[in-house]
């Protein structure tokens, strides 16, 4: 594994333990050259799930777009990383269970958003607010209003 500082290849695992409920492992490891300590992750490599756009296209799966997203909409709001990467995990692992090698992104916006509104309001607010592409008032206050119903 190549070095993150010196760019040597070669280093020591100094500890290894699983992560991701098991469908990791994660790695810490030292430079032999300038002994400098970083992390690494290895995951199996699984049969590529490709997204469908909204235009009809076809990307990977990104794992790191998801997490990019809610990253934006937790901004400043009291939730801890590792409750977003267990969220990106559940998507994630919900898709790839199901089977379908294609996923429309309007599906995995919608499993974000559920997932947003069990963990913090505001943040499904902004979330939902990008996703859906509010052209007005009216439409965000729809948007509110079930939220608020949904804890009554």
């Amino acid at each position: 594994m190549q070095c993150p500082m010196c760019h040597q290849k070669t280093s020591r695992v100094i500890d290894s333990r699983p992560s991701d409920e098991g469908r990791a492992i994660r790695r810490r490891r030292e430079c032999e050259n300038c002994q400098f300590r970083f992390t690494t992750f290895e995951r199996v490599e699984l049969t590529p799930l490709l997204v469908v756009k909204n235009d009809g296209t076809r990307e990977a799966f990104n794992r790191d777009k998801i997490m990019a997203g809610l990253i934006r909409a937790a901004e400043k709001r009291p939730i801890k990383s590792e409750a977003l990467n267990k969220i990106v995990d559940r998507i994630e692992n919900g898709i790839r269970t199901s089977g379908d090698m294609e996923v429309p992104s309007k599906k995995i916006g919608e499993l974000v958003m559920s997932e947003l509104s069990h963990l913090d309001d505001v943040a499904y607010i902004r979330f939902a607010s990008v996703y859906r592409q509010f052209k007005d008032v009216s439409g965000f206050m729809t948007t509110l209003e079930e939220m608020m119903n949904k804890e009554d």
